[in-house]
This record gives C-alpha cells, structure tokens and sequence, in this order.
C-alpha cells in the first residue's frame, strides 16, 4: 500500500508557492499577498452587535487546560492562560474554556464548573483577562466575553482522567465500544433531559451575573448537544426527525432568555459531520499510527449517526439541515455562530488538521489543507446564506505562518466575521495582531500542529504548547510527556 507523503507548511517558498501547492491539491484557499497595516485591515474593521462595538475580527476559540480544581475552580495555569488571551488583541473571546452546566457533565475532573461556588473565581478570570488586555492594548469597552456551557455526553470523565462515564442521546454502533458505552442506561431519559434544561439556566444566570456578554449553548465536536442534532434513531419528543432532533437545544436557549434576559446568546456548532476514522493499520510505521481510514460503515446505510452528512454517502457533506438550523436560530434570537466541524475524539483531522498526529490519532491520509478548506468553503456557504448573523470561523492553525494572510482575505471576502484563533494562542497569542501591527509575525513561535496540546491531556497531564511554550516546555510535566510519548 502506497503511504501519502505530506508536503510540509515550511518547506513552502512565500505565498506563491502557497498557491502552487493548493492548486496541486485541487483546492483552492484565498490567500493575500500582503497583510495591510492597521488602517487599511480587514481584520481590524469594528463590528456592530447586539448594541455594543466588538473592535476587531479576530476571536480567541475556548480551549480547556485539564488545569482547574477537581471540584471544577481555578488555577494559576488557568489564570495565566486568561491573561494570554487578553494579551491576544482579540476583541472577541469566546468562551475561554468550556464550563460544564453540572459536575457529571465534564470531560475531565479539572474542568471548570460554572456552579454558585466558583462564580466568584470565574468573575475574578474574566476581570484578569479585561485587565491583561488593558495593560497590552489599551482600551476594553471594545472587548466582548462569552462563557461556553456545556454537557459532555459521550466523552464524560468527571471522577477519573482514564475512565469513560458516558451519558449518551443514543447507542452508536461505531462509537459505543471505542468510548465504554455498554447499557442503554447511559441513554438520556426524557426527564432527566428536562432538568439538565434547567441545569444550563442556572449557569447561564450566574454567567450573566458574573459579567459574561453572551454564553454559548455548545453544540459541536460530538458532545452532547451535537450528538443530539443526528439522534434519528431516538425515540420520543427529543429524538427522530428534525423538530425531535432540535428540541432540547431550542428548549435550552429558551429556558436561558427567561432565566437571563439581555444575555447574548451564541452557538458553536459542527456544521458537518463524518463516519467515525481510525489508523489503518496496513499503513503503520515503526514508532507511528497508521494514516487515517474511515470505520467500516457500508452496513449501516443509510447512516443515521451524523449531522450535515449526506447519509448516503456519509463521507459527503450536505449543509441541508445546517441551513435549516441557523436559519431557526436566528428566529429565536440568538446572534452569534461559531462553525467548526466533526470530533476531535473521531474525526480529528477535521477539526484540528495537523501534521503530527495527538497519540488517540492517526497520520495525515490526506494533506491536512484538504479539511482547512473544506471548512473554508461550508463557512462561506453558510456566512451567505445567512448574512443576518455573525459567523467565527474555525480550523486555521495549519495554516501556521499563512494564517494571518488567509484571514484577511476570508474577511475581506466577507466568508465569515470573525477569525477563530485557537491552539496557536497557546504558543503565540498575539500572532495576527503582530502581522497587522508590525508587519510580520515571529516565525519561532508559530504552531507547528506538534499535538502535544492534545496528545498531554489524553494521558492525564494538563493542555499546553509543550514545544514552543517556556511555561510549559521547563515544567515536569514536560518530562512526563516526553516519557509518555516514547512509551506510546
């Protein structure tokens, strides 16, 4: 079997060779030549919403560190990871981290819980966040702030950092066995769906109260709000056909506007979906995972267990329901989207391309631009259709030293509102700010895609750029990672 050879982002000549080498994949990815300075950017356009002027256009995605308390508080880490994205320049955070709506709803034990107990710390991050920014930038009334809340689901570990406490919208024949779903008593009742309801009211309350501008009700990467948008095979008033499927997220959104009137409310949603990949072992090579393949799935057509799929043809993307969807959602009052795509527990590559795979990965079957543009054209489609809202864009860290040049013309270009900047804030916050201010960013501090800010939490360890990052690269769990990685 023949093995994909990936051209590296660095071995690139300049944005023409950019160019040349999309045009050899048979995609196509807008990219400028130059990044125009402050007066003349795109990205520095102020934008209107929700009566208030967000400065800019770039937003900083929520990232979790695996960092907090185990009863889901802060920490220093977390209090200088706030810092860094106040440092960003971006005028738009969304969500600094996911917070979990109840405790059994978190993805680790050191996820913040967004409960009466830590409100306070959380209010005292956001205020840490509004100061760092001040100090860097001078001036916040520009600066607008969500809480991301959310419910796991699937890839619940509230206890125990190795062990899968799944709470699921249904069985899934492909993913059930990979994440320890073994009875139908992990299946959400409608009852119990009902007081989750109130369970994100609570926390959108205290979000509000806490100074947050908008919360985002999480609909994305195969937690549970996503995985119940392809519940087709659920039975009752939470599952079925469409008005089934998005009941408890429009019941959700519902319940937070009686529960906090004025709050903004905003959606991150995975916009389409695939079969569920795993390495192909045939492809595999001392020391590394197998390139990509897809989860045999022929036998389950038509596929039933994805949103923005063609079921047909599930490796296909059908904007369909998407469509439907945002279009809903901006009936109902919320504002703001925030567009990504698959899992990153099964479909990584959709959602973090990358050229170094987390150690639950597998290699680049493909070049990871493939998925970066894919993003790229669902977002422009979708920002089109539905000019009243405004779109943040996703899935732009492989693009590494070509980000800020790709960024300006998706803006320029009107494909989406907002650039999301997510792992590469982690060793480099203020990249696009310094190739808009200074003309150029520094070369030694972009994101590589190396992983290590996955690959550290999927064994245990918190989320950080180990690679680039001093914090992160002198600390002993630096050492432990690099111990965890040769034994894998």
């Amino acid at each position: 079997m023949t093995l994909y050879k990936l051209t590296k982002i660095t071995s690139l000549d300049g944005v023409n060779g950019f160019r040349q080498h999309a045009q050899s994949l048979g995609i196509d990815i807008g990219i400028d030549d130059q990044v125009a300075s402050v007066s003349e950017s795109p990205l520095y356009r102020p934008c209107n919403w929700n009566g208030r002027t967000i400065g800019n256009r770039i937003a900083i995605q929520p990232m979790e560190g695996w960092d907090g308390t185990t009863t889901g508080g802060v920490t220093p880490p977390m209090l200088r990871r706030w810092e860094r994205f106040g440092e960003s320049g971006a005028k738009l955070i969304w969500g600094g981290e996911a917070m979990a709506v109840r405790p059994d709803g978190r993805a680790n034990p050191n996820q913040l819980i967004l409960n009466e107990q830590n409100a306070g710390a959380i209010s005292a991050l956001r205020e840490r966040l509004i100061q760092s920014h001040q100090a860097h930038h001078g001036r916040t009334d520009d600066l607008v702030i969500g809480f991301q809340l959310t419910h796991s689901g699937r890839f619940c570990r509230p206890n125990d950092k190795k062990k899968w406490e799944p709470r699921v919208a249904f069985r899934h024949p492909l993913l059930d066995p990979k994440f320890s779903v073994t009875s139908d008593d992990m299946v959400w009742t409608d009852e119990q769906l009902e007081e989750l309801i109130e369970n994100y009211a609570n926390a959108a309350k205290l979000a509000q109260h806490a100074g947050a501008d908008f919360v985002d009700i999480k609909s994305c990467h195969g937690y549970l709000l996503h995985e119940f948008l392809s519940a087709r095979s659920r039975p009752g008033k939470f599952g079925g056909d469409y008005e089934g499927r998005t009941r408890l997220l429009f019941s959700i959104i519902r319940a937070v506007q009686l529960a906090a009137p004025g709050l903004g409310i905003g959606v991150r949603l995975s916009a389409y979906d695939s079969v569920p990949f795993q390495p192909n072992p045939a492809t595999a090579e001392p020391g590394k995972q197998g390139q990509g393949m897809p989860m045999p799935f022929e036998q389950l057509l038509p596929y039933s267990y994805g949103f923005g799929l063609n079921p047909n043809n599930p490796m296909e993307v059908d904007l369909t329901e998407p469509h439907r969807l945002l279009g809903d959602l901006q009936k109902i009052g919320v504002s703001l989207i925030n567009l990504s795509a698959g899992s990153p527990y099964y479909t990584p590559h959709l959602v973090r391309p990358a050229a170094y795979p987390p150690s639950d990965g597998y290699q680049p079957h493909e070049d990871p631009l493939i998925s970066v543009a894919k993003h790229l054209r669902a977002a422009a489609e979708l920002k089109k259709a539905h000019p009243g809202l405004l779109f943040v864009g996703s899935g732009y860290s492989y693009l590494q030293e070509f980000l800020p040049n790709v960024a300006q013309y998706q803006i320029a270009h009107g494909n989406v509102d907002f650039i999301g900047m997510g792992r590469m804030v982690l060793s480099y916050p203020k990249q696009v700010v310094d190739a808009v201010e200074l003309g150029k960013s520094e070369r030694k501090l972009v994101c590589r895609t190396f992983s290590d800010c996955t690959t550290a939490p999927r064994n245990g360890l918190p989320s950080g750029c180990y690679p680039l990052d001093e914090y992160y690269k002198k600390s002993d769990d630096a050492k432990r990672l690099k111990e965890i990685k040769a034994s894998l």
